[in-house]
């Protein structure tokens, strides 16, 4: 676990140092990568987002492909199709971007639904099924997602089904003065996204590295009165007031693995309650949908998941 543990944050490092001024969402994407959940990023454009993706993807040597998402993109573009060759007369398949490691599905909420739901399938239970064969997905297979949280004239908003398929809904916003600094410093020194800077990053961890570490975080324990803590969180989401729809059985499955990739990632064998405040917001931020009342009053889904942390008693 020690020299894992060490590869990993040594990862998270180098991501920092590349993505400046981020270090929230490069925790929480690690802890997401360990749990093995996908994430939507949202953030206006020019914030890093594909940038991240991309350097994670290259410091762990995994395949990685990108989708440009448009109102035109069909299924098949993103599956692929079985071609009829005349040669040898049989068809066969032509795979599509799908089959990778990390795949980057660029502003998804600008595609239809019927292509949006072609990614359901291969979230959930990691196959594509193509004229009725059933195809496995990588093993490392994760879909990161980015939307534009500012435009809507022409956009498909996720349903409550399909967000559900993401693990964390990541918020990227812009950059301290700091760190907006540094990275003007570092454009100085002729660092270059659009270049070739990113290829001759070298990789820091393995594809089979994070699948091992995946495997540790499954045995990260948790005591009873941390597991009836998160337990009574879940159930207050759904009491709610300012709450049309709370956690679902799914969401307290994935809070209790994210928090044990938390205390992984602490260097610890066991969760605290404070793993489980830590993860709460970009777990459950995309799921609860709030009333119109509370929408109209103005209030957002971290003030009420703010707001459900701090009523619940904390096990001591």
């Amino acid at each position: 676990m020690t020299e894992t543990l060490a590869v990993l944050t040594r990862l998270g490092q180098t991501l920092n140092q590349v993505v400046v001024g981020q270090p929230t969402v490069v925790q929480q994407l690690l802890i997401a990568l360990l749990a093995g959940g996908h994430v939507i990023l949202e953030g206006v454009p020019g914030t890093g987002k594909t940038l991240l993706v991309r350097t994670l993807a290259q410091l762990l040597s995994a395949d990685f492909r990108r989708i440009q998402l448009t109102p035109d993109v069909l299924p098949s573009d993103i599956l692929g199709t079985n071609i009829f060759d005349l040669n040898s007369r049989s068809f066969t398949l032509k795979q599509g971007p799908i089959f990778t490691e990390v795949l980057l599905a660029d502003e998804i909420n600008r595609t239809p639904p019927k292509t949006q739901s072609a990614l359901l399938e291969a979230m959930e239970e990691q196959q594509v099924t193509l004229d009725g064969k059933s195809l496995p997905l990588p093993d490392l297979f994760w879909v990161i997602a980015t939307q534009n949280p500012l435009e809507f004239e022409g956009t498909y908003p996720l349903p409550e089904a399909q967000l559900d398929r993401f693990l964390f809904k990541l918020e990227v916003g812009y950059p301290d003065r700091a760190a907006e600094k540094q990275m003007l410093l570092n454009r100085q020194k002729g660092f270059s996204a659009r270049r070739a800077d990113l290829a001759r990053l070298k990789p820091i961890a393995s594809v089979e590295q994070v699948l091992a570490a995946r495997k540790a975080v499954r045995t990260i324990k948790i005591e009873e009165p941390v597991l009836d803590y998160l337990l009574a969180l879940v159930e207050r989401t759904r009491q709610h007031t300012d709450l049309a729809l709370g956690a679902s059985p799914r969401s307290a499955g994935a809070w209790m693995q994210t928090a044990q990739a938390q205390a992984w990632l602490e260097g610890r064998d066991f969760v605290t309650p404070d793993d489980i405040k830590a993860v709460a917001p970009p777990l459950l931020r995309h799921r609860l949908i709030l009333t119109p009342e509370a929408q109209l009053d103005g209030i957002k889904s971290d003030q009420a998941i703010a707001t459900i942390l701090s009523q619940v008693p904390v096990p001591r």
